[in-house]
């Protein structure tokens, strides 16, 4: 009888173990791929914190519209800075530059403010100008208004 509890015990102690070496996770191929396209957008994107100058925010019918053409209007007039569209429901707010400071934002909202009327923000800004056709579309073909 004292030789079968040292036999139970040993199994009780060894049979946890051997399970555990035979255990695997498995985890979903799908997810991981995500984590991985994830990590690599993330690497791609390199944004900072700086300010924009919001010039327009359209809402309604054709708001989508407007704000190409604004979009277009501004880099004719001012071919090296970067506008950007943001659609922030219900809204297409069209923003425009990277500056590293308020300062720089602020002096050019004066250089522009006779023709487009705006107010400096906050946002996450590209050091570098990204290539747009990267991150936006060219022209108001995708999407519904």
């Amino acid at each position: 009888m004292h030789k079968r509890k040292h036999i139970f015990l040993i199994a009780a102690l060894v049979l946890p173990l051997s399970l555990h070496a035979q255990l695997r996770i498995v985890g979903d191929v799908d997810a991981t791929k995500m984590v991985e396209r994830h990590i690599e957008l993330n690497q791609r994107v390199k944004t900072i914190p700086g300010y924009r100058v919001q010039i327009a925010s359209f809402s309604g019918t054709n708001s989508k519209t407007s704000a190409f053409n604004l979009r277009e209007q501004f880099t004719t007039d001012y071919p090296t800075v970067q506008a950007y569209i943001v659609f922030d429901e219900p809204n297409f707010k069209v923003k425009v530059g990277d500056f590293r400071s308020r300062l720089e934002a602020y002096a050019f909202l004066q250089q522009i403010k006779e023709v487009y009327k705006g107010y400096i923000i906050r946002d996450n800004i590209y050091p570098e100008p990204p290539l747009l056709d990267e991150y936006a579309p060219d022209d108001e073909s995708s999407g519904d208004e």
